[in-house]
């Protein structure tokens, strides 16, 4: 039987009022989401909320269903994306709001992952640390066509510009796809606040000192705070025994 420890932590940053992150942890280890909303105080806040509240919603109602978890993930999401829709018609003042999202799916023998934005999937397998998503940025987009490079990416005043996020009419597809995971893997699922501030290296490190899940994201977030705190932090890490 495969055992699976998990935590996870928000934090506002040292710079925001206010936390417009959410996450939620099934309390079975079935699936895990991380939403960074933006739009202001109020409209980003309740679009992470409704984000998350959507998903876990639709993967508890369909969970026992015949659909496939391909078809239930996919349908999750973009049903988040249409609440978020919803709540922008019925309040104007929230109508630039939307969220990114990034979930981990354990059902049948094939885990997946969906996400859309740039909240990140990483994995850490034997003490590497390897990026999973891809980043739905202008940034990632040039960094990958080659018009810029790695450093130039790090400071571009671009690179939260997102060609994709929940509350848009025009997110219509998600990316979703298999997710290799084996005993002794880790997975860590995060909003930018946390790779803003904490270079993949040292991401790594505090992975490799960390005794728990919850010592793993105590030393994150305290890291993030530490390179300057600039943005709300939100980290889960999940540990496959």
């Amino acid at each position: 039987m495969i055992n699976r420890r998990f935590k996870g932590l928000t934090d506002p940053g040292l710079l925001r009022s206010v936390n417009q992150d959410n996450f939620y942890i099934d309390p079975d280890g079935r699936f895990f989401i991380v939403a960074d909303g933006m739009g202001g105080h109020a409209g980003g806040q309740e679009a992470s909320l409704i984000a998350t509240q959507q998903i876990k919603t639709h993967l508890d109602s369909y969970w026992e269903s015949e659909a496939s978890s391909h078809q239930i993930l996919e349908e999750a999401i973009l049903k988040a994306n249409q609440g978020i829709l919803e709540d922008q018609q019925s309040h104007p003042e929230r109508r630039e709001m939307g969220t990114t999202a990034v979930v981990v799916l354990f059902r049948g023998e094939q885990p997946l992952r969906g996400h859309v934005g740039d909240s990140r999937l990483y994995r850490l397998r034997d003490g590497n640390l390897e990026q999973i998503t891809e980043d739905h940025t202008w940034v990632a987009r040039a960094l990958k066509m080659g018009d810029i490079d790695p450093e130039q990416s790090k400071t571009h005043p671009w690179r939260h510009v997102l060609f994709q996020c929940l509350g848009r009419k025009d997110t219509n597809t998600v990316e979703i796809a298999k997710l290799d995971i084996q005993p002794g893997d880790q997975l860590l699922l995060c909003s930018d606040g946390l790779t803003e501030e904490v270079a993949d290296e040292a991401i790594q490190e505090i992975f490799e000192h960390g005794k728990s899940c919850e010592e793993i994201a105590t030393n994150l977030i305290e890291a993030a705070k530490d390179g300057g705190g600039s943005d709300n932090i939100t980290v889960v890490i999940v540990a496959q025994d």
